[in-house]
């Protein structure tokens, strides 16, 4: 048999890279993981960790106003974006070097350096022009923001990437895209302060997602200060006669001008220039790498995790499909990931938390389903001049009664969708729901005191 330089060589040292490795050197393998940026991928560096501090800072000029109705008087508030930019990645870099400790402690090498497939079992490290080989390689590159093809003056624009670093907040900001990143990004800045305009090619933001939660959503966009306009694209981005500021035409014939310009329409596979071909591994058009479900790639020995596969796209996934690599490849146990029934939360303000099946998808899987619904104002603002809306929906199979989805709009969705995930995958039934005791005064009680079916007006009896 050939020797190797390693048993395995990771390629990305994001969530899922830094998982697997640390797993198989603990496990007894010679591992090496290669890095081009820094330690701890999208997550730590420049997606959810940042992305939700950010969240926090903006959500604090809601709370002042609501403040108010509690008997608090406050002065002038101020906010100091610098003094909250630095805090921010410093936490960050805190962060990344925790990963990098991590892996050091369970005998990893961490390569700081771009590492691209030279053969089936070769490695060639960018920057220091060496080529190494394993036994075994793990492709965990994660994903890079989407810039559309043939848009004119694409270059004066950002992505999600740069948020984090801004030099000063903008005046005016306009957002393309009606994802997650965009939402949440778009009452970010609409809370700092900054005018804020979302530009959606469809006609309701969070495709995907439920409808009666992307309705919702949409409407706390516009009540949040954001400007939103549907059934649009840019056409093009250029300077404006207004030094520092662009002029954004839409293909609807409006023309914007702002100060800064972010293009979220998504994430790609980072798989550009990776050499897959030189190894033999296939991709799909999309451009992620082709696994089964094991994370194999069309290369025995080759296997891939996370966003570069575009399977689903969270880090608690990454890291999970990461532990059953190790599993099936260095403990002799085959395990494949059950991608069902996993938990996500959205932080646009309100949050969304939503698990299992839309009500859409669930009719076109199940035929005839049950659904409960409550749309009410929580306890915490009816003291306030402009005390908020809360949904919560139950998404019920009528054969057996099963809940196959369960979707929340409102604070603390995201901490109570977590709990909500459990009784979802583990299949009970609305009687369950209904027989466990509600804790009062929460907002969580509505999840087991729903009992009234919801009719769709719209719909016939017949039908």
């Amino acid at each position: 048999m050939a020797d190797f330089d390693y048993d395995l060589f990771t390629i990305g040292a994001g969530s899922g890279g830094v998982r697997a490795s640390r797993l198989a050197s603990l496990s007894g393998a010679k591992t090496a993981v290669a890095e081009e940026y820094r330690p701890g991928g999208t997550c730590v560096i420049r997606g959810c960790v940042p992305k939700k501090f950010m969240v926090y800072a903006s959500s604090f000029a809601k709370t002042f106003r609501q403040a108010q109705g509690y008997g608090w008087s406050l002065g002038e508030a101020q906010f100091d974006w610098p003094a909250f930019r630095d805090a921010m990645l410093g936490e960050v870099d805190r962060l990344s070097g925790i990963y990098a400790k991590n892996l050091a402690n369970a005998g990893v090498e961490l390569i700081e350096d771009r590492a691209e497939l030279a053969g089936p079992h070769e490695i060639r490290l960018v920057k220091s022009g060496r080529t190494v080989t394993a036994r075994n390689i793990l492709i965990a590159t994660g994903g890079v923001p989407n810039r559309p093809e043939g848009l004119a003056g694409a270059e004066h624009a950002i992505t999600s990437n740069e948020l984090f670093h801004l030099d000063t907040l903008p005046e005016h900001l306009v957002i393309a895209g009606g994802g997650y990143i965009a939402c949440e990004f778009a009452q970010v800045f609409a809370g700092l302060g900054v005018k804020t305009c979302l530009i959606y090619r469809g006609d309701t933001v969070l495709r995907g997602f439920d409808d009666d939660v992307r309705a919702f959503v949409h409407e706390q966009l516009k009540e949040s200060g954001v400007r939103v306009i549907t059934h649009a694209v840019f056409t093009s981005i250029e300077p404006s006669a207004r030094e520092g500021f662009y002029t954004v035409r839409l293909d609807t014939g409006d023309v914007l001008e702002s100060d800064a310009v972010v293009l979220a329409t998504g994430r790609d596979p980072y798989t550009a220039g990776l050499g897959l071909e030189a190894a033999g591994v296939e991709v799909l058009e999309s451009g992620a790498i082709k696994v089964d479900a094991y994370s194999r790639t069309s290369v025995d020995h080759i296997y891939a995790v996370g966003d570069v596969t575009n399977r689903v796209n969270l880090t608690p996934v990454a890291i999970r499909e990461a532990m059953a690599f190790v599993e099936t490849v260095f403990r002799g146990r085959p395990t494949a990931y059950d991608h069902g029934d996993i938990a996500s939360a959205v932080f646009t303000q309100p949050p969304v938390g939503s698990v299992g099946l839309s009500e859409a998808d669930a009719r076109r899987q199940h035929g005839k389903i049950d659904i409960y619904k409550s749309k009410f104002r929580p306890m915490k603002g009816m003291l306030t001049a402009k005390p908020d809306w809360m949904l919560m929906k139950l998404v019920v199979r009528a054969e057996d009664q099963v809940v196959v989805g369960v979707h929340i709009v409102g604070d603390d969705a995201p901490e109570i969708i977590q709990a909500v995930g459990i009784a979802v995958k583990a299949k009970l039934t609305k009687a369950q729901f209904d027989a466990a005791c509600a804790v009062h005064p929460t907002v969580a009680e509505e999840l087991v005191t729903m009992r009234e079916k919801w009719v769709d007006p719209t719909l016939s009896a017949a039908e």
